[in-house]
């Protein structure tokens, strides 16, 4: 693997030069040459070095200097400082500061060379293997990352439409709303995790359901103050379902589901908060559920127009809705008619 360990050499002496090529060549090193430090900087710009053999004395950059350069741009790579001066500590301990890794005295000489070069070359080649293993190790890592969330999100689906059977709604319904949660969660400059959570956490708004009779979510027609009571108890049990999850989603979703039938003004429920007491993901969720309960037919109700919904909206916000979410909710709207308009071929 030594013809790999991409090498280079740089003195003004050529033939100093030629003596470390012909040396390196009898350890199977592949090694560039230059005569200018200039000209083998640019060089380290452009390319891969895992070696370098420098002189000190040299015109134009001395080696400590050229040193420092190569350290800033391939801080792993061993550096050989190669001079004739072996008697000048201070010298040494400059190189040692500027990232030197070992020290060769004019006259070379081959034994020298190959014991402490080999060593470097081992420890090179051993960083790489490591590094290669490590980048391999993340890969596999972020894979089963990858099909774990894969997974988690395939169960928060399933929940999602545990509801939503109950209930006589399809699939559909919670699938539109995730992706109104996240255009909202977008448009008011929420970062990629939150407007993750969103999209995946939001499902849940109504998974309390689970927990309501089926004459009630079943019923056509008002329902009685008795039947209003036992249907309003739904978020907290959606909330009690999921707040001790370990998943920032269904954490999320126990949040969602609480505070997803609150009001701006305080008049919703269960707990009656206002403003921003409410949650963001709660208040974003209440536009996204409300928009698609009005523009679907439902037992109770038929399908509203869409500028009989835009009207709603403009007369709710402040009241039910964050004016400020009514406000995105207008800017977005050709948006959330063409996510309603995409997710409706398994509706019956």
């Amino acid at each position: 693997m030594t013809d790999h360990i991409h090498t280079i050499s740089v003195d003004d002496d050529e033939s100093n030069l030629l003596l470390i090529e012909a040396m390196a060549k009898e350890m199977d090193l592949s090694i560039h040459s230059f005569t200018d430090p200039l000209e083998s900087l640019q060089y380290m710009k452009k390319n891969s070095i895992d070696l370098a053999f420098i002189d000190y004395q040299m015109p134009g950059m001395n080696g400590i200097d050229l040193i420092r350069h190569m350290r800033d741009l391939h801080p792993e790579a061993p550096i050989i400082m190669i001079t004739s001066v072996n008697t000048d500590n201070s010298l040494r301990l400059r190189a040692i500061e500027a990232g030197a890794t070992e020290f060769l005295n004019k006259p070379l000489n081959m034994p020298e060379f190959k014991a402490r070069v080999s060593n470097l070359v081992d420890l090179r080649i051993m960083n790489i293997l490591l590094k290669d293993r490590a980048m391999h190790l993340k890969a596999e890592v972020r894979k089963a990352t990858d099909k774990i969330i894969s997974r988690e999100r395939e169960t928060l689906e399933i929940l999602g439409r545990v509801a939503d059977y109950n209930d006589l709604e399809t699939g559909s319904h919670i699938t539109r709303v995730a992706h109104y949660a996240r255009i909202m969660a977008s448009s008011i400059g929420e970062t990629e995790e939150f407007r993750d959570i969103i999209f995946n956490a939001s499902p849940l708004h109504d998974i309390g359901k689970v927990g309501i009779p089926d004459t009630i979510l079943r019923k056509e027609g008002p329902l009685t103050i008795e039947e209003q009571v036992l249907m309003h108890a739904h978020p907290h049990i959606g909330y009690n379902i999921l707040k001790s999850a370990d998943s920032s989603y269904l954490r999320s979703g126990a949040v969602i589901s609480l505070h997803h039938h609150e009001r701006y003004d305080g008049g919703g429920y269960p707990a009656g908060l206002k403003g921003a007491a409410i949650s963001l993901m709660g208040r974003i969720t209440a536009v996204c559920d409300v928009f698609d309960a009005l523009m679907t037919e439902r037992p109770y109700k038929s399908a509203w127009r869409l500028e009989n919904v835009v009207e709603y909206f403009e007369f709710s916000r402040a009241t039910h809705f964050d004016p400020s979410l009514v406000d995105h909710f207008m800017k977005n709207i050709d948006a959330f008619m063409n996510i309603f308009s995409s997710f409706r071929d398994s509706e019956s």
